[in-house]
Parts: structure tokens; C-alpha cells; sequence
């Protein structure tokens, strides 16, 4: 099975987003302090977020990047798709040139669980995500170490 940090890091990000941007922007410093991810790395991630409207840029001080829509409208495959990854369970990336250049006996089941996988995904919204409790601690424990020392309170979550 195979996610890379790409889809990894995207998720992360909107997840933040979401659960730190409810009343103002969030700037990308502040998710890469937080989650630990590369600030250029955010920055190319964002840009295809964007791209495939799943988040807005606000400019100016005070700005920084807000979902573009509510989180449940927006799912975790959606963000997988938009910084163009894929979920493959396959061996060969889809390519059925699993065996010598050829299909193998199990390319088809590797590529009905990635479908089902995705469709697992399409499923889990960022508001089904935000809701959960542990994901609400994680987001309580890193607001406090943060630098701004921003916790959230649960009610605002």
C-alpha cells in the first residue's frame, strides 16, 4: 500500500486548517510549526489546494489561507486527488505490467481494494475528522506548545 508524504502532509494541513482557521486565516508559518512540515513544502501543496478550490488565499497582514467551503463538503480523497496523488495497493502502479511487462494473477484485486480505499475516503469528510476526540487533543497539545500559545478551546473546535 503506498499514500506518500504528499497526501500525507495535504491531509495534515487541511486538517489544521480546519480546526485553526474558524474565525481568521491561518497562515502557512503557523501550520509548519505545528505539524512540523517544510514551509516550501506547504507552499506547493497550497497552490494545488487552490487550484482545485479546496481553500482560498486571504492577502495582507493578518492573512493567510481559510477552507473554501464548509469541511463537511470537503473529503479527505477530495485532498488526495488535488496534490495529485493516488492510493494504490498494486504493485505497479496501475501500469498492469506487474510480471515480466505483463498483468499478474492478483492485478485485479490489488486495484478493487485502491477503489475501495477511495471510496473509503470520499467518505471522511474534515468536519467527521475535527468532531473526533483525540484528533481535538492532538490540536489542544500542539496549539499550546505553538510559539502564539493559541489553544483552542473545544467548544471553538
Amino acid at each position: 500500500m503506498r499514500l506518500t508524504t504528499k497526501g500525507r502532509y495535504a491531509v495534515t494541513a487541511m486538517l489544521d486548517l480546519a480546526l485553526n482557521g474558524i474565525d481568521r486565516p491561518v497562515s502557512l508559518a503557523d501550520i509548519s510549526g505545528r505539524q512540523d512540515i517544510s514551509l516550501s513544502y506547504l507552499e506547493q501543496l497550497f497552490a494545488k489546494l487552490r487550484r482545485n478550490n479546496l481553500v482560498s488565499s486571504v492577502r495582507g497582514p493578518g492573512g493567510g489561507y481559510r477552507l473554501s467551503r464548509a469541511g463537511d463538503q470537503i473529503f479527505v480523497a477530495q485532498i488526495i486527488d488535488a496534490v495529485n496523488e493516488t492510493v494504490d495497493a498494486t504493485g505497479c502502479g496501475g501500469a498492469a505490467d506487474c510480471q515480466q511487462g505483463e498483468m499478474c494473477l492478483t492485478h485485479h484485486l490489488w486495484c478493487d481494494l485502491s477503489d475501495q480505499i477511495h471510496g473509503f475516503l470520499s467518505k471522511i469528510s474534515l468536519s467527521n475528522l475535527v468532531e473526533r476526540r483525540e484528533v481535538q487533543d492532538i490540536s489542544a497539545r500542539q496549539a499550546a506548545r505553538s510559539p502564539q500559545g493559541e489553544a483552542l478551546s473545544l467548544t471553538e473546535v
